[in-house]
């Protein structure tokens, strides 16, 4: 029984805040709540700004023009003064440390004016509270709400607002480092002690002012850092990031003549990353744990599948209830998702958005106006912003001769091949499948649903589509799209594809009358038969295209992807899942 019976004094639980009843909890971490100060000495921290409507309030910000976006914007006259609409906000997101979940924004236009008279129609009450105050855009230490067993902390630098469900921390004077905070918080120390105040799942900002402080911490702020340099790094390496300037696999530093070679030296880095990040994190454990005696309870080090980088396969592939993934299992999968971000690149530069030229993003604004074709002269965007993607090659400008243009511009043309292999390989082909038939199939048939998945249903690329038998598939790039896309789209490739149908039914005719064995007749009978079922397919596509051609239909990018998406009827790919049940 002694291994299962506790025997404690309700006294003791009130040296705990909040008098929690911890009866495992020694009584060397009692006497550090009773004999030191708490955090509150030093941070306050602010419930978040509540809009009472987050989905008409909140965007992720690759939805909207660029343009309207406030960034670097340090106080709410300087973000009234921008006339910007648009103001990055923290709102918690997934488990990750040091730095990152920097992907949603606030409309906070003529300070907070839409949230601040946001009223409900039936009874006139306000439903919007804290606005920040004078904490709005202010420096600070952000975490998400809920943790079953990890404390994702994040350093934010001044420019942010705070939402629910996010919580933020300030410090109080300009005396105490924010760093150290950072670094007290980080540290497996600070989890302990929330375990010990609050037994829920929610991480309350009450209970993260209540953790002790112990004075004459000797703190390392190289570690802060340099931690924080790293964990920047890797979330900026990716395109879901506003300060994404280019691809690691263009990168100089390790771009070689073959994908091969770059790849492995871009996975050399990423795990150089992910490892001293994780000598960081345990060495200031060991700091910590040292200053508040805690070497009996706590250990420094860190498991690699809490080293939140992206570029770490063990924290973005964790193990699942009922599947334990092996070494070789997650390499693969990293090595297949880093294809598919640069098969997502390259659509980027077709459609403009990025340039092999410049780093970062080129246009992001609204309505294809100020698109300037000068930019992109190594690999040229596409002139309208529509990239064919069909599972046959009826179109010379469509995304899989695109993508191959896009590889023999970005790698020496001499290793076109060998370069088309690996991504294919990457991507697992199909038996008998050429490396262009793979990608071609990848393009055709997964690409989109990839980009569901990394915009979290909010895609800028949109898939309009035939139907079932994938006559005619494109996407077209949100940013660029105006009233005369859909009837470019029409003249130019679903009528062109109709006239190019009925040719190749005409000429499988003639090859199944001339056919010398009944087996060749039955193969070209299936495939006459295949593309009929197209031909009725885009027929009934072209009727509707033109329909909404013939509207003009406009977007209006402040109102979101979910409603703009939901003004095309059937054209568009996958309008439940961007738009919900009801269309």
């Amino acid at each position: 029984m002694e291994k299962y019976f506790f025997r404690s004094s309700a006294e003791d639980f009130k040296k705990i805040p909040g008098s929690p009843i911890a009866y495992w909890v020694p009584m060397k971490i009692l006497f550090l709540f009773e004999k030191n100060k708490n955090l509150d000495e030093v941070i306050i921290t602010r419930i978040a700004l509540a809009t009472g409507d987050n989905e008409r309030f909140i965007r992720q910000w690759s939805e909207v023009s660029f343009k309207k976006i406030g960034f670097n914007i340090f106080s709410n006259q300087a973000a009234k003064k921008s006339k910007k609409k648009w103001f990055p906000c923290n709102k918690g997101g997934e488990f990750r440390k040091w730095y990152g979940n920097c992907e949603n924004i606030v409309n906070w236009f003529n300070d907070g004016e839409e949230i601040k008279n946001n009223a409900d129609p039936k009874t006139g009450r306000i439903r919007s509270h804290n606005y920040n105050g004078e904490f709005a855009f202010k420096e600070s230490i952000t975490w998400n709400g809920l943790s079953s067993s990890k404390f994702g902390i994040r350093y934010s630098p001044p420019g942010f607002m705070f939402v629910t469900p996010g919580s933020s921390a300030f410090v109080k004077n300009s005396n105490i480092d924010i760093f150290f905070v950072l670094a007290l918080l980080l540290s497996k120390v600070s989890y302990y002690f929330l375990q010990t105040i609050s037994c829920t799942m929610n991480i309350e900002a009450g209970n993260v002012l209540k953790i002790p402080l112990v004075s004459g911490v000797q703190w390392d702020v190289d570690i802060v850092r340099n931690g924080l340099e790293l964990s920047q790094l890797d979330w900026d390496s990716y395109e879901t990031s506003w300060d994404f300037q280019q691809l690691p696999l263009l990168n100089p530093e390790h771009h070689k003549p073959t994908l091969k070679n770059t790849y492995a030296a871009v996975r050399r880095h990423w795990h150089e990353m992910t490892q001293e990040t994780k000598r960081l994190e345990e060495e200031n454990n060991r700091i910590f744990i040292k200053a508040y005696g805690l070497e009996d309870e706590l250990t420094p080090d860190v498991p690699l599948s809490e080293i939140t980088l992206t570029c770490n396969p063990y924290y973005r592939y964790p193990d699942k209830q009922n599947k334990k993934y092996t070494d070789e299992e997650r390499e693969a999968m990293l090595l297949t998702d880093t294809m598919k971000e640069l098969i997502s690149y390259a659509i980027g530069c077709m459609m403009g958005r990025y340039s092999l030229d410049e780093p970062g993003l080129i246009y992001a604004h609204s309505g294809n106006e100020g698109f300037d074709p000068s930019r992109y002269r190594q690999f040229p965007a596409d002139e309208d912003g529509i990239i064919p993607v069909t599972d046959i090659a009826w179109f010379e400008d469509d995304a899989t001769n695109r993508f191959i243009e896009f590889i023999k511009t970005a790698w020496p043309k001499e290793h076109l091949e060998e370069n088309l292999k690996f991504v294919a390989d990457a991507l697992k082909p199909k038996r008998n499948e050429t490396p262009e038939d793979t990608i071609r199939r990848y393009l055709s048939t997964s690409f989109y649903k990839d980009h569901l998945k990394t915009y979290k249903k909010r895609p800028i690329y949109w898939l309009f589509s035939s139907g079932k038998q994938k006559a005619f598939q494109c996407l077209v790039y949100l940013h660029r799209y105006n009233e005369a896309t859909l009837s470019r789209m029409r003249s130019a490739y679903v009528i062109p594809l109709q006239g190019k149908i009925i040719a190749r039914l005409e000429y499988l005719k003639g090859e199944i009358d001339a056919a010398a064995t009944a087996s060749a007749r039955n193969k070209l009978q299936k495939e006459m038969d295949a593309l009929r079922k197209k031909q009725d397919e885009l027929s009934r596509f072209d009727d509707e295209l033109r329909h909404f051609a013939d509207r003009k239909i406009s977007l209006d990018l402040d109102d979101g992807v979910k409603v703009n998406y939901g003004k095309f009827g059937n054209l568009l790919a996958e309008v439940k899942a961007v738009c919900g049940k009801k269309k």
